[in-house]
């Protein structure tokens, strides 16, 4: 007994020592480590995210009313783009597929010789993007969409096994779940609308409503809701993947202006991102 007791306690001297050691080489290369790379704040791209409803035509299942062709809501529109044109963007993103690229940008171009050119149906795109580029002299404009199909009605086409009940009564009021922004949003002017869009509540209630209450749809061994979410994220993950394909530098300053939804993944993506900085929409909205 007294020799186990021996050799056990040589073990745990053994096992001491080779801690102690192991903590001072390692107390070493800590130091040494924070001498070659030292902690150096990185200089992340700038970008102001900003969400709107479609002002022209859209195929969204929800549109709001807006008269884009009504010059009070044109000028509306111009004092919006005065505030964000703050922001002194030198790149503008915008919600049409790259392939677009080469005509978006000789319209762009045509519009900043002639801001008085006239568009027959404009959207948000020409109303808001264009103005703030013009009046912050923004060079380049590039689209960053990505069309993909998703079957938001899944829901009422199958035999909903998971939660068919919950799935109804969501969408007979989804705002009643979100007292904060459920509001008349026709008595809204443009900037009040805007910044409601743009509150963190209304983009979750986005994400929510157009892809996440959908897993509650699905057949008794099946994920149809879910999978038809899972391609909404998709869509967007693409779009955010465009914006990756740009040759950016740390100079630019990035304004990027999507449909909301689109605009609450962004604002994920880049909440999360090594690369970017998002600036607080808020701080020019105002």
């Amino acid at each position: 007994m007294k020799q186990k007791l021996i050799i056990l306690t040589g073990i745990l001297a053994l096992y001491s020592f080779n801690t102690a050691k192991k903590t001072t080489a390692q107390q070493k290369t800590e130091v040494t480590t924070s001498k070659t790379f030292p902690n150096q704040e990185i200089n992340k791209i700038q970008i102001l995210n900003l969400g709107t409803f479609h002002m022209g035509e859209t195929n969204d299942a929800h549109k709001t009313e807006f008269d884009e062709n009504d010059k009070k809501n044109q000028n509306a529109v111009k004092k919006i783009a005065e505030k964000l044109a703050l922001f002194k963007p030198t790149v503008i993103l915008v919600e049409t597929p790259p392939s677009f690229d080469q005509k978006l940008q000789a319209e762009y171009n045509e519009y900043l010789n002639n801001p008085k050119m006239i568009f027959k149906n404009p959207s948000e795109i020409e109303l808001l993007a264009y103005e703030v580029g013009r009046i912050s002299g923004t060079k380049k404009i590039f689209g960053i969409d990505h069309k993909m199909e998703y079957n938001f009605g899944i829901g009422s086409e199958i035999k909903n096994t998971i939660d068919s009940y919950w799935l109804t009564e969501f969408y007979k009021n989804p705002f009643k779940y979100y007292p904060e922004i459920n509001v008349d949003q026709d008595k809204l002017n443009l900037l009040d609308k805007l910044k409601l869009t743009n509150s963190n509540t209304y983009l979750n209630f986005l994400i929510e409503a157009n892809a996440e209450m959908l897993s509650h749809a699905g057949t008794e061994n099946g994920f149809e809701g879910a999978d038809e979410a899972t391609k909404y994220y998709q869509r967007n993950i693409r779009m955010y993947s465009n914006l990756n394909r740009l040759q950016l530098t740390e100079k630019d300053r990035v304004f990027i202006l999507l449909g909301a939804s689109h605009t609450a993944y962004f604002r994920d993506f880049i909440s999360r991102s090594p690369k970017y900085k998002m600036v607080n929409t808020f701080d020019y909205l105002k």
